[in-house]
């Protein structure tokens, strides 16, 4: 047990079922079509609400903020990228950069004994009172259990960390098996681990969805007569996986269904540093630049993935020339303004729906690491930071992108009362579900 305590009382349990990016409206229109049937059984036996995500509606930001129950600005994940502060350079943030108690420690302390599986941003696996399989970005799935012996059982189990989503670019069949095998080991060991710990909370997220969205989602809303059919049966899938966990489930376990985001089809991706260099707000010292850190000392700004922009700011960044002062304020001002004028080219439609300053949205230890402007974007686009594009908007490949709402909210057996979930409720509502303190800094609330 090392440092975590005993529980105590009688013990009320937590099972939590994350499919990545899965809308409400999607699921909605599926059991309306008799696709779900157990999920039409689950409905009917709680309360499922509409959900907002996380500013951006990126998965590692999205998870970060579910199991902290707070702000980028408190736990520090701001993107899939993040900057190094002070520099040019960027880096993937995983759980060593997360500056927040996860939901899991705190169970964890208050003698729960926990199993949490495949949840993004939980690499390198932290400490905690029973098991943690840590998601993608893991390089090996050796390296990503706590304790460290459950990677070899799981690989002997033949259970993967991730589906390869680079395949899909080349064969769309070798990734649907792909995606079906990973799926189907994903299940495998969370029933070998439901029945073989001893849990007080379980948790498994499913990437499977996320991946399938971002390939296939065009062909399902097409109807796409040999893939709109694969699509669906990745639901059907999950709807037995449901089935399945129910009939296992005691009278003292509550269940939560969730998703991180919404999702939509990809009208286009939109390269924001390539609009701040045709504005002259940004400029290279190569051509075409390899990466930010060619960024030319003129510069006023920059981005990154997805829609945030930093002033290239005296002080802060290296080859920063932009006064801290008014000019900083004139600038945001001036980016805010053509930002919010920005157009699709075709269809001329605007491309962005909100935009924000970092002290509107977030607030806490990590908040000098905040980009300057956030821009959220209009249903179907992707705001991209490539340095590298020579055009405004393209179409790739991927034909589904996040959307910030329609995310999904479910919990069994309670009414949620407040009319507008966001992510950040989910932990408390889970911590006050099972009897344990809420921390006083979270920015969520109970949804029950």
């Amino acid at each position: 047990m090392g440092r975590f305590g005993k529980g105590k009382g009688r013990r009320r349990k937590v099972v939590v079922i994350g499919p990545d990016g899965t809308p409400l409206s999607l699921v909605s229109r599926l059991v309306a079509e008799g696709e779900l049937p157990n999920l039409a059984r689950v409905f009917e036996d709680g309360s499922v609400q509409p959900m907002t995500s996380a500013i951006p509606s990126v998965s590692s930001v999205a998870w970060s903020s579910f199991m902290t129950g707070k702000n980028p600005g408190k736990h520090g994940i701001y993107g899939f990228l993040d900057r190094v502060p002070g520099s040019y350079d960027t880096y993937i943030p995983n759980s060593a950069a997360m500056r927040s108690e996860t939901l899991w420690e705190i169970l964890s302390t208050h003698g729960k004994r926990v199993v949490v599986m495949n949840v993004p941003v939980t690499y390198p696996p932290r400490q905690v009172n029973g098991i943690l399989v840590a998601g993608f970005l893991s390089p090996k799935l050796e390296k990503a259990t706590y304790p460290a012996q459950v990677g070899q059982q799981l690989k002997d189990m033949g259970y993967r960390l991730d589906v390869d989503p680079w395949q899909a670019r080349e064969d769309k069949d070798k990734f649907l098996e792909d995606l079906f095998y990973t799926l189907d080991k994903r299940e495998e060991a969370m029933f070998h681990f439901m029945e073989t710990e001893d849990w007080d909370f379980f948790m498994l997220q499913i990437m499977e969805t996320d991946r399938l969205h971002h390939f296939f989602w065009e062909h399902m809303e097409s109807g796409d007569e040999k893939y709109a059919p694969a699509f669906l049966e990745v639901y059907h899938k999950i709807d037995g996986l449901l089935g399945r966990l129910c009939d296992r489930l005691t009278e003292n376990t509550t269940l939560v269904i969730m998703s991180d985001h919404g999702f939509s089809t990809m009208k286009k991706e939109v390269y924001i540093n390539r609009w701040l260099q045709d504005h002259d707000w940004l400029s290279f010292t190569k051509d075409p630049p390899e990466s930010l850190k060619d960024i030319h000392p003129d510069s006023k700004a920059y981005s990154m993935d997805p829609g945030r922009i930093f002033i290239n700011l005296r002080g802060r960044e290296p080859l920063g020339g932009v006064d801290p002062g008014s000019e900083y304020e004139a600038l945001r001002g001036e980016l805010i303004d053509g930002l919010r004028a920005l157009r699709d080219p075709e269809s001329g439609e605007p491309m962005i729906d909100e935009l924000y300053k970092r002290e509107d949205i977030y607030s806490g230890e990590c908040y000098h690491q905040a980009a300057d402007v956030v821009a959220m974007p209009r249903r179907g686009y992707d705001l991209k930071g490539s340095v590298k594009k020579d055009v405004l908007t393209e179409r790739g490949v991927i034909n589904g992108t996040h959307t910030y709402d329609d995310a999904l909210i479910y919990i069994q057996g309670h009414e949620i009362s407040k009319g507008e979930a966001a992510i950040v409720d989910v932990m408390p509502t889970i911590l006050h579900l099972m009897d344990v303190p809420i921390p006083e800094d979270v920015d969520g609330s109970v949804l029950v």
